[in-house]
């Protein structure tokens, strides 16, 4: 024989009925069965007597529409030849309740004694309803009102069970019933015969002491969900099913948390060593969640859980230090105001104590401490009771623990990787739980962070914002959606879009936006662009691993990455605009990164894809030191005087450069010489070099007679006057064998940008196209210096290099 147990969400409606009678019809061996009320009827039924209490007739309409739906799910699920009968129970009934209900409405109380009496009406209504619905579908049933079996003591709401009478009410009664029994949930009577209650999910626990007295094979309990998930899915999207569970397991996530089942309910079928299953009553098929007394599957963590509004007392002082009796005045104070201990954390100094309670009960546990410990606090012996109202408590759980090390480094890994700080630990002997208390906004986070430390420690999952869609941005994403199914499958890293701004219209969504259609989401369905409401849902949203690429060339965009760094969003960036700020702006984002332990790649602000920045980096930690930098940076000016050959008329090659894409818009940004200051600017600081973009002598290649407030045509068409000029610069080189480059110089801490000539020994020489070389002169690399030469611009390559910096922060996630 077992038990099984159907929820309100499962009988809600006459249609999940009919699915829960299927169900029971379908079961091999005997059955007994408990019901709850139907779905939503207990917040219904204390809500009506909460507005007869307040002398509001409004109870009255709220009572008429239970009515209503409990004859509605009569006529629907008995045929009309049988429904007089139960019609006429069912209003007997009702009529029993609205005559304590205008009780209460006359004399404005509402006892606990009352109340539970008025709650029993759903149970009793709904599993009399269900089991007519049973026999008039052909299974012959009975119904039983519990309060004939189960006995408790008069403590109403949360009534203790007299398991001696109970056990041997219960089976005597199924001694003599041989039919399928419809038992009444959550209700029992007192020695007097008093209707009881049995307090949270008390259905669940009416199943579970049953089971126990009748010593069952097993004992179902049937929701909404396929099992005990490893964490709440509305907060992990990632969370699936635990197929096993210990009972010891299952009383720590259902403490923290869990809603799927609660301690209580465990106990008898425990005591009896009697496996529970939880079972989905809208997926039959689905296998569930087993619990029992040997669960090893080889899972170090089974679950993680966690609790809300939670308030965090912090007692501390000198005066604490080696006083015996601290926590037992502490404890005692609290059990004398009913106040609920969550979690306990004490310093081996003995300095502190810090514990957690409800955040309803917080101000009053905060005031009983304070008069425990009034002539402590007067004395100074203990300096203050603090109170944390913005506080949670996450827990992972697990047998495994024990038989492995690590546990607490991964979780604690993880939660320092995302910027999540916690205030206390907690961690008992039997080493089946890791508790911790963190801020509130922090909860979902933490819990997506370990969930994909724990259970898809080889998956990573990026959240991705993206700012600029212009050609590297859209590149880009171009290059994810080729490279989205491969990096799942070969490299474990999902990347979830979530964020896309332009300077015209933005797209947020926390699930992610299809990566095929990236694009024409923010395109098509983005609303206006808001960059304070773009960063605010970034805030808002507190997703782990995300990062935060910045595609555009704006300064203002770069003046968040200081922000964002402080949250451990990590910042991929080719925009120069920030690391050739200020020298202080540039130090302050150092410092962000070191303090918060997160990631901040900008390989693509010097030549493009090209590993430059990496390679100076990687020269400099190893113990070399720079003697000297010399470099082409610009592709744009390669570009142009590598083409300025003889016939050539300067002004036409840059009016070709601009038709082919290489310049800028305006090519006055390229032909100023201060993107390639910039460049060389962020080179020297990463040698250590403490330089201003004002430091620097850049040699201008805007002819005077082109300076001011020009527009594009006329600076080009003033342009074609400064030809000879130029000619006579390139046949002055010729002529010498040598040509023309626009170098950008390192040496002796100072840094020049201007127009060289250079012979055909020099590795400048050969230099074609928009190819980008930089020249290493070291102490280890004096004789020969180290040359990187390649694409120093285009889309495609400065687009692979922030990729590349995106998978080197994807593999580097624990």
């Amino acid at each position: 024989m077992k038990i099984l147990k159907f929820g309100g969400s499962s009988i809600e409606n006459p249609e999940r009925i009919r699915q829960v009678i299927n169900i029971i019809e379908q079961q091999p061996e005997q059955v007994s069965v408990v019901f709850s009320a139907f779905g939503g009827v207990t917040d219904q039924l204390i809500q009506c007597s909460l507005h007869a209490l307040a002398g509001n007739p409004v109870y009255e309409s709220i009572l008429s529409k239970l009515s209503d739906r409990h004859f509605s799910a009569v006529r629907e699920l008995i045929p009309v030849s049988n429904q007089s009968g139960v019609l006429a129970q069912v209003k007997i009934q009702f009529n029993a309740l609205e005559d304590v209900l205008h009780g209460v409405f006359l004399v404005k109380e509402r006892t606990a004694r009352t109340l539970d009496y008025i709650m029993s009406f759903g149970e009793r209504i709904s599993a009399y309803i269900i089991s007519e619905a049973m026999n008039a579908s052909g299974i012959a049933t009975e119904y039983l009102d519990a309060r004939q079996v189960i006995r408790t003591d008069d403590q109403f709401g949360s009534a203790q069970v007299d398991f001696e009478i109970t056990n041997r009410n219960i089976a005597d009664y199924f001694n003599k019933h041989s039919k399928i029994q419809v038992v009444t949930g959550f209700i029992a009577s007192s020695e007097t015969g008093e209707t009881t209650t049995l307090g949270r999910s008390g259905s669940d626990y009416t199943a579970a002491i049953l089971a126990g007295a009748l010593q069952t094979d097993s004992l179902e309990i049937w929701t909404d969900v396929d099992g005990i998930l490893t964490a709440n899915p509305n907060l992990v999207k990632k969370a699936f099913t635990i197929p096993e569970l210990s009972y010891e397991e299952a009383m720590e996530l259902s403490h923290f948390g869990a809603k799927v089942i609660f301690p209580s309910t465990m106990r008898p079928a425990m005591g009896s060593n009697i496996p529970i299953w939880i079972k989905n009553t809208f997926n039959p098929e689905a296998r569930g969640t087993r619990i029992s007394s040997n669960s090893a599957n080889g899972k170090m963590i089974k679950g993680i859980t966690s609790i809300d509004s939670i308030s965090l007392l912090n007692i501390q002082g000198s005066g604490m230090v080696g006083v015996v009796g601290v926590s037992m005045r502490l404890f005692a104070a609290l059990a004398k105001e009913r106040i609920n201990v969550i979690l306990i954390s004490q310093a081996s100094s003995e300095h502190s104590i810090c514990l957690a309670v409800e955040r309803a009960q917080a101000t009053r546990a905060r005031k009983a401490l304070e008069k425990e410990f009034y002539h402590e606090l007067n004395s100074k012996q203990i300096d203050s009771i603090e109170q944390d109202d913005d506080s949670g408590i996450i827990a992972v759980v697990g047998d495994g623990m024990k038989h492995h090390s690590g546990t607490s480094g991964r979780m604690f890994s993880a939660l320092g990787k995302n910027g999540i700080n916690v205030v206390a630990i907690a961690q008992g002997s039997s080493e089946r739980n890791i508790s911790a208390v963190i801020a509130t906004k922090d909860i979902s986070k933490a819990l997506s962070a370990l969930h994909d430390a724990f259970f898809l420690s080889r998956t990573k999952t990026i959240h991705l914002y993206l700012a600029g869609t212009g050609l590297i941005g859209r590149t880009l994403l171009d290059q994810i959606r080729q490279q989205h199914q491969v990096l799942s499958v070969e490299n474990n890293i999902e990347i979830r879009i979530v964020g896309i701004t332009n300077t015209r219209t933005m797209v947020l969504n926390e699930e992610g936006v299809p990566v095929e259609s990236a694009l024409e989401c923010v395109e098509k369905n983005g609303r206006p662009s808001d960059l304070k409401v773009f960063t605010e849902a970034i805030h808002k949203f507190n997703l782990p691993n995300s990062i935060f690429i910045d595609c555009t060339a704006s300064e203002k965009v770069s003046e968040l990455y200081g922000d964002l760094l402080t949250v451990n969003i990590a910042v991929v960036t080719p925009n120069k605009k920030a690391n050739s700020a200020s020298f202080e702006q540039y130090t302050q984002l150092r410092k962000i990164m070191r303090d918060h332990d997160v990631k901040f790649l900008y390989e693509t602000n010097v030549c493009a894809g090209l590993p430059v920045i990496n390679t100076l980096t990687d020269l400099l930690l190893s113990g070399d030191t720079v003697q000297r930098i010399e470099a082409v940076l610009s592709g744009t000016l390669n570009y142009i005087f590598s083409s300025f050959t003889e016939g050539k008329k300067f002004s036409d090659v840059v009016m070709e450069a601009k038709k082919l894409g290489y310049t800028e818009p305006d090519p006055r940004d390229d032909l100023s010489g201060m993107d390639v200051a910039r460049k060389m600017l962020i080179l020297a600081r990463e040698t250590g070099l403490p330089l201003e973009l004002s430091d620097i002598q850049v040699e201008s290649l805007i002819p005077e007679n082109c300076q001011g407030n020009l527009s594009i045509d006329e600076f080009l068409q003033r342009l074609k006057e400064a030809d000879v000029s130029f000619e006579q610069l390139r046949n002055e080189a010729e002529s010498k064998n040598q040509k023309l480059r626009y170098r950008a110089l390192l040496e002796d801490g100072k840094i020049s940008v201007g127009l060289t000539a250079v012979d055909s020994t020099h590795p400048f020489y050969s230099l074609s196209g928009s190819d980008n070389i930089i020249r290493f002169i070291t102490k280890r690399y004096s004789d020969r210096p180290m040359v990187i030469r390649g694409p120093g611009a285009g889309a495609e390559v400065t687009a692979a290099g922030v990729f590349a910096d995106l998978i080197r922060i994807g593999n580097n996630i624990r």
